[in-house]
């Protein structure tokens, strides 16, 4: 039995999917300055989430990607759960990686994965639905406003939500607003900046899935549900 082209591009979108949410996750908590502005480590691998979603939008339909946005709440859990069995196992005297090191970077990661996991589902729900209805506005044309209305929209709430669960007990609100405010620009800017890549993405992914990109991208469009056969006998 072989894999349909159209099935290892799913599992391979959520490979990256699943890869780069999970290191936003753990790397979130760490706070660094660039331009005079304060923001999280998340929001580097966070940009890839943005693409992905959208491709597996475009070409699974609202139905594919929720089944992601699923799986990924429930590694992001499964992470967080990890981290406290972790965080409760004693390191031994000649562990390179002490208790408390162990605990001050991780705990406040946990924290990061509860405000995470809250913004993260509202914001990706919000992602798939805006980005369904201007498919549907525009009629499958201007992939460019369909992926970055969607992104600008779902990332106002999700940069404002996980920053306040995650820093909320250690910071000011006027400080949590600011690198909520950043974060949120940051974001905005990579998924104007990205747009190009989008279109790259596409062009080189209906290359590789031949007559079944259009096929496709017209069952997502209508709801239908064509990676759900895409295990063909070899």
């Amino acid at each position: 039995m072989t894999l349909a082209r159209p099935f290892k591009l799913f599992l391979i979108l959520n490979s990256l999917f699943l890869t780069f949410l999970l290191m936003a996750e753990v790397i979130g908590a760490k706070l660094f300055s660039f331009l005079g502005f304060t923001m999280t480590l998340g929001v580097i691998p966070f940009p890839v989430t943005f693409i992905v979603t959208d491709l597996l939008n475009e070409y699974y339909g609202r139905k594919g990607v929720r089944l992601t946005t699923m799986v990924g709440m429930a590694m992001v859990v499964c992470a967080y759960f990890l981290i406290l069995i972790g965080i409760s196992i004693p390191a031994m005297p000649e562990s390179p990686v002490t208790d408390h090191a162990f605990e001050i970077v991780f705990f406040n990661s946990s924290l990061v994965i509860i405000g995470s996991i809250t913004a993260y589902l509202i914001g990706q729900l919000i992602d798939i639905q805006v980005f369904h209805v201007l498919r549907i506005k525009t009629k499958g044309k201007h992939i460019w406003l369909r992926a970055t209305g969607s992104t600008i929209i779902s990332q106002l709430i999700d940069s404002f939500v996980v920053i306040f669960i995650a820093f909320g007990p250690y910071l000011a609100v006027s400080r949590l607003v600011e690198i909520s405010s950043t974060n949120f620009l940051y974001k905005m800017g990579i998924a104007i900046a990205i747009t190009p890549l989008l279109y790259v993405a596409h062009h080189y992914i209906d290359k590789y899935l031949g007559e079944d990109a259009e096929k496709m991208k017209t069952a997502a469009m209508n709801e239908g549900n064509f990676y759900g056969n895409t295990i063909q006998p070899g």
